[in-house]
């Protein structure tokens, strides 16, 4: 039976043929994500998708990959519009990793210039760019800026040396305002990245950092709890004793902080990690995840979402490669979600926004909403004046215990 008959997970068609719920039926925004697998160096506590750049060969490596990305995109055209997908403008472009701008200036450009031609852009769509403080020069970010990206996301992380030591990211804290003034002088948005709870990083060391990003002024800040994933290099090295294991309770008090500092200097929290100077400034592209709208994955273990249906590519570089090479969709897997799955999801993704998520969404009667309700607001975690409009709104006490609060709404 075709994959796309199925519901639940399922082999896409190697000719990447989409199934009928790839469509639609309400209007959605179209965005493009774009995977560069890229690292100078693999970070201790990532588990993300990525490679150095020696350990790939033929179609995957530095010198051809832009080309090989290309040919997706001609593949993500051509089943779009056998579909009846509806032609849509980009609302917004995510280069992510990895390290984007290991790869060349010149080839993330021209990735950009084949998305437009291809889709067109949005008038004012944002068009985002990850980088490490150490790859950007001048030079790089003005050929970002005369090929139309506008937001430079700077993996800043911390800005002490020894907690940057722990994380294993090789750049000069130092480096850092002058990265952030380079992207200013293009006339570029900044965000930047920050990760909390790293062992051995104390309460004033977390405040410095906090404070020098204040006071470099950037457009946006996102800032994660450290997360420590199985099979990565502090995985192992914290089973060893080398390092604790983060405390909950250390992280809930710089997450507390990083909410007081950036408040005090003129940031509003818009979703549970990330803050802004001003509405404009929110990511317009990672909202379009939340709000469940439609996107392509370009790239190696890169996922896609169009209508109900999600897929995911191979997640090894050269095995991307060489599917598209011989003509191939280089999609591994495909999902349709039941609705109690899209339910969950949208619960866990909504509730996380500043403006909440709908009591509707939940689909119970009045009765039983105030039964799994009436307990979040006595233990001060959503918002009764929200609750009184009809919205799902977290506290920040709510936030420190947003999974708690999801469990309890869908009581599970």
């Amino acid at each position: 039976m075709p994959a796309h008959e199925l519901d639940g997970s399922a082999i896409p068609a190697l000719d990447g043929s989409l199934p009928p719920q790839a469509r639609a039926e309400e209007a959605r925004t179209f965005s493009a994500y774009v995977h560069i697998p890229f690292c100078a160096v693999r970070c201790g506590y990532c588990d993300f998708n990525t490679y150095t750049a020696h350990e790939l060969g033929g179609g995957a490596d530095l010198l051809n990959y832009a080309q090989t990305l290309l040919t997706e995109v001609e593949l993500s055209q051509r089943v779009m519009a056998q579909t009846g997908i509806p032609a849509r403008a980009l609302s917004s472009v995510f280069f992510g990793g990895g390290t984007p701008t290991l790869l060349p200036g010149a080839d993330l450009a021209k990735i950009l210039v084949a998305l437009q031609e291809t889709f067109g852009l949005e008038a004012g769509a944002e068009v985002t760019v990850e980088a490490n403080p150490d790859t950007i020069t001048a030079e790089l970010v003005q050929t970002l800026a005369d090929a139309g990206v506008n937001r430079v996301s700077i993996g800043m992380q911390s800005a002490v040396p020894h907690v940057l030591e722990v994380l294993d990211r090789t750049h000069d804290p130092a480096r850092i305002p002058d990265a952030v003034e380079l992207v200013k002088a293009a006339g570029l948005q900044v965000s930047l990245d920050l990760i909390y709870g790293t062992p051995g990083e104390s309460v004033a060391d977390y405040r410095h950092t906090l404070e020098l990003v204040t006071a470099l002024e950037p457009d946006h800040v996102s800032a994660y709890a450290l997360i420590i994933e199985e099979g990565t290099k502090l995985a192992a090295q914290m089973k060893r004793g080398v390092y604790p294991y983060p405390n909950p309770d250390d992280q809930a008090e710089k997450y507390e902080l990083t909410d007081q500092l950036l408040n005090a200097a003129g940031y509003q929290w818009y979703e549970l990690s990330n803050w802004a100077r001003s509405d404009d400034r929110r990511s317009a592209h990672n909202r379009y995840y939340w709000l469940n709208q439609d996107w392509w994955g370009y790239g190696p273990g890169a996922h896609g979402h169009l209508g109900n249906y999600r897929f995911w590519n191979v997640k090894h570089p050269r095995a991307y490669a060489d599917r598209l090479q011989a003509g191939h969709s280089p999609a591994l897997g495909m999902e349709i979600p039941d609705e109690q799955a899209q339910l969950l999801e949208d619960v866990l993704l909504q509730t996380r926004l500043v403006e909440g998520m709908a009591e509707s969404r939940l689909g119970l009667s009045p009765q039983t909403l105030a039964h799994r309700c009436t307990p979040l607001l006595e233990q001060g975690l959503i918002d009764p004046a929200a609750l009184e409009r009809g919205r799902i709104v977290l506290t920040l006490k709510g936030r420190l215990l947003a999974d708690e609060v999801v469990r309890r709404l869908l009581d599970f």
